[in-house]
């Protein structure tokens, strides 16, 4: 592949990295749509308490995974912060 692929390879890659909370959030709600969906269609296909609980594990997934996609965030970020700190260490060590 040449250098061009690469470099626009690397641009749709990026395309798809959560940067904010924000874009987390969303993320978050389109899995949230999708949960309730699959949940109300198991309600239809098991009514009763084995319906209510197929429900349950679909909305709870989504509760999980985005505590996970939060505290990734974050993670991040401090990483981020911490590599900022560590360089502005060795650039006053060294002058």
């Amino acid at each position: 592949m040449t250098n061009k692929g690469w470099i626009m390879l690397a641009k749709v890659k990026r395309l798809f990295v959560i940067k904010t909370r924000f874009e987390a959030s969303l993320i978050i709600y389109a899995l949230g749509l999708g949960a309730i969906e699959r949940g109300m269609h198991y309600l239809d296909q098991y009514p009763g308490y084995g319906g209510y609980m197929l429900m349950a594990a679909c909305t709870g997934s989504v509760f999980l995974g985005g505590g996970k996609i939060f505290d990734a965030l974050r993670y991040e970020r401090e990483r981020a912060a911490e590599a900022v700190d560590k360089a502005a260490e060795s650039a006053t060590l060294s002058a």
